[in-house]
């Protein structure tokens, strides 16, 4: 019954993104903003149609409400399974993501990232921050957020992996607030290396106060991501009522 389940969502899912290409192709051309602003939120919107497909994805948003998606923000997020994506679309925000150059190849939705403005890594470069950050730093200058995942890849455990310093050096050089998100019950929306969804998950979203850079110095980009990362692990642990040391894959 699952695998029937899961066969009629993604059906809806692939309608969507055949629905949503040529309607984000005219939105794309019609679209004056020189950071792509209107695109990209219309991509976005794909997203949250995507999350509400599922009737057994029961999602809880906190402290979306007070977050003015043209003052821009580093937005960082722990990862937990490809619904990520989609489920982080529910905000009402427009945002550029920062993803592996892979996902740009691949047809459809990958036209579709290149269109809305999202920034590719090149994880095989040994200069590639040169080209994310200056590409980060436009999008900034034209006040839209750009967003990192910092573990780089998803959690195959739910624990919070390590994080990687970039999107905390880039927020200290460009005197620009970091916005932390914290997710919870992704992993159970659909499972590393699985298609088929599982028959229930609650999932957890909530919006952590600003942390203020403007004070901080080049130097301190790893200070400042080690109190990001404990923020997004005590909220972790406190959701799922286990100490710190169940949900931080760097303590096990």
């Amino acid at each position: 019954m699952k695998q029937i389940k899961s066969v009629l969502i993604w059906a809806a899912i692939i309608s969507l993104i055949v629905v949503w290409l040529p309607i984000l192709a005219i939105r794309r051309l019609f679209d004056r903003d020189p950071s792509h602003y209107y695109t990209g939120k219309l991509f976005r919107k794909l997203g949250f149609a995507i999350s509400k497909v599922n009737p057994n994805w029961k999602i809880e948003i906190e402290g979306a409400d007070s977050v003015d998606d043209r003052n821009p923000y580093i937005v960082v997020s722990n990862h937990l399974s490809n619904a990520d994506i989609p489920v982080i679309s529910n905000l009402p925000w427009e945002m550029k993501w920062v993803a592996k150059e892979e996902l740009f190849n691949l047809p459809v939705a990958g036209w579709m990232m290149k269109m809305s403005g999202d920034i590719p890594v090149d994880r095989s470069s040994n200069n590639k921050r040169v080209g994310v950050f200056s590409r980060c730093k436009k999008y900034l200058d034209h006040k839209v957020s750009v967003m990192f995942f910092p573990e780089g890849t998803r959690s195959r455990s739910g624990k919070l992996n390590k994080f990687a310093p970039g999107a905390f050096e880039l927020a200290i050089r460009e005197k620009i607030p970091v916005l932390p998100i914290v997710l919870d019950g992704t992993q159970k929306c659909l499972p590393k290396k699985s298609w088929v969804f599982k028959e229930s998950a609650n999932v957890k979203l909530k919006i952590l106060p600003p942390v203020d850079t403007s004070n901080l110095e080049v130097g301190e980009g790893i200070e400042l991501m080690n109190q990001i990362r404990d923020k997004i692990a005590n909220q972790l642990s406190e959701w799922r009522n286990v100490p710190i040391s169940e949900v931080d894959a760097t303590l096990g």
